[in-house]
């Protein structure tokens, strides 16, 4: 391989990594770690693989040009393999914040584009020497992929923390975004460099908003409280919770779920204050450049409260929400913290 090879690969290849590890220097409290990112670029590399054997296969059913499919066609397949991964990552609690969305939406996106620019170098499908066209496919396409994603990500994260107990409706936003912008840049509705300029020019400011934007929102999430939940966590540890408005409304809640129920949810209420206070310590203390994984023991709280999830039931956690002024937003925050550690 010569030199001149060489470069062109990796202008292919490496601006993507670039923007990426931006974006995770951008990251005041560090809670993505690294094998996360990697593992992410894996799951986007394959969802590039798959997408070539999907897009054969629907051009193979449909009639179809390939510069028209290229338009409409593979934009909803490759955004659809891209986005699952998401899907999985917000469902299973491993996204908490914008900031996360954005970071771990572009990784899948960034490997996605790896595997395709690879692709075509490795097989000469386009001639090394054109070197204005592999400038357009690292900066522009790659890029694309990994913005598209990223933005899908942090819509999706928004949509269901204001609307917790849809499943898929609130993602459609997201995905329509994506798909549209990805079929915005296969139209070339602008010539090629000029498209990659305006990509260059779009997204940064866009991640930067939205760094800002989630910061705002972890300050104000970090300030508000810790006098109730402290409050709160002594009438519990004391016995005198019993006397409290909370104790009054777990009599009540006896009365319709029995005595064991109501004896789990006053242990989850206990643990989810805990927990509340030890992760807004967390993110202090990772905003000022301090490193402080969840230790085992509280882990293990992490997973009793998740066991308890499922003795309390739906309704049970439904009924308590209002007196943990509990959202879906910070307890995925919370989970969110529980697993910092095993991703570094």
């Amino acid at each position: 391989m010569t030199v001149a090879a060489v470069m062109i690969l990796l202008i292919g290849l490496l601006p993507v990594l670039c923007f990426l590890g931006a974006l995770v220097a951008l990251d005041s409290y560090k809670l993505v770690g690294l094998l996360t990112v990697v593992a992410l670029i894996a799951c986007g590399a394959a969802a590039a693989v798959g997408s070539y054997f999907a897009n054969e296969a629907v051009l193979g059913l449909i009639d179809i040009d390939l510069q028209h499919f290229a338009r409409y066609g593979s934009p909803v397949i490759e955004e659809a393999l891209k986005g699952s991964i998401v899907v999985v990552l917000i469902r299973t609690r491993r996204i908490g914040f914008l900031i996360d969305a954005a970071i771990l939406g572009f990784a899948v996106g960034a490997g996605f584009a790896l595997v395709e620019n690879g692709y075509i170098f490795l097989l000469h499908l386009i001639p090394y020497t054109g070197v204005a066209t592999w400038i357009v496919r690292g900066f522009g396409t790659a890029i694309m992929h990994g913005g598209t994603t990223a933005i899908f990500a942090v819509l999706g994260l928004t949509l269901i923390e204001r609307r917790p107990g849809a499943l898929l409706r609130p993602l459609a936003p997201g995905f329509a975004i994506a798909v549209l912008l990805h079929s915005a840049f296969n139209h070339a509705i602008l010539a090629p460099l000029r498209m990659t300029i305006a990509i260059l020019l779009f997204l940064p400011p866009l991640f930067y908003a939205v760094f800002n934007y989630c910061g705002r929102g972890v300050r104000d999430w970090l300030g508000r409280g810790f006098d109730a939940d402290t409050e709160m966590l002594d009438l519990i540890n004391s016995g005198r919770l019993s006397d409290s408005p909370v104790g009054a409304y777990l009599k009540t809640l006896k009365e319709r779920f029995g005595g064991p129920i109501v004896a789990d949810i006053l242990c989850y209420l206990r643990l989810y204050t805990e927990l509340g206070l030890r992760a807004k310590g967390i993110l202090m203390m990772r905003e000022n450049g301090f490193d402080v994984p969840a230790d085992e023991p509280t882990r293990a709280k992490f997973a009793e409260m998740e066991y308890l999830e499922g003795t309390i039931g739906r309704t049970g956690l439904l009924a308590i929400a209002p007196m943990l002024r509990i959202s879906q937003a910070e307890l995925q925050k919370i989970y969110m913290l529980g697993r910092v550690g095993h991703s570094q």
